[in-house]
């Protein structure tokens, strides 16, 4: 859930009026989607394969690729801005994942590499999968996520009011 978080706070900060609610509510379902290619390991799809856990799903070019489908059939997202709303909200994924301290890196720069990749500095802790979730571990998962993506996301969301409501106020009065 932590990834939807992103895209929900730059709509946020944007307003209704910049990113629709549905707009809004479609970038926070890419910015989870890349974690649907966990189905791959009951179909025998290795972690470490491209199609594997944080491979091509992951990628910087399938995020553009996928926002590109959606606004093809998506009236409200083919605006430019929808569109790079969409690809940033997708790609998020993968940039926070190269924040992770464990597993396998995001194959970020797919299909030109399948090198899995991480940032520099890792200071989210990774999360289990599956039911490892609900432990120790995975409380101790969520509380690195509230203090490094959550806080800082809703920084940005009551940032962005501020100055929408102060910029109103200043033309009101």
């Amino acid at each position: 859930m932590t990834h939807a978080v992103v895209p929900l706070a730059f709509a946020a900060a944007a307003g209704r009026g910049t990113i629709s609610p549905k707009l809004a509510a479609a970038g926070a379902v890419l910015a989870m989607l890349p974690d649907a290619d966990v189905i791959g390991f009951r179909l025998g799809i290795d972690y470490a394969d491209t199609w594997g856990h944080r491979g091509a799903t992951h990628a910087l070019a399938f995020s553009l690729l996928v926002a590109g489908v959606i606004a093809a059939i998506w009236r409200e997202a083919r605006s430019i801005g929808a569109y790079a709303f969409l690809a940033v909200a997708m790609a998020s994924h993968g940039l926070l994942d190269a924040l992770t301290n464990g597993g396998l890196g995001p194959a970020l720069f797919w299909p030109f590499s399948d090198a899995r990749v991480f940032a520099p500095v890792t200071p989210i802790r990774v999360s289990p999968i599956g039911a490892g979730f609900f432990s120790a571990r995975g409380a101790a998962t969520m509380a690195s996520e509230a203090v490094l993506v959550w806080l800082p996301c809703f920084a940005l969301a009551v940032a962005g009011w501020l100055i929408r409501n102060r910029s109103r106020s200043a033309l009101i009065g």
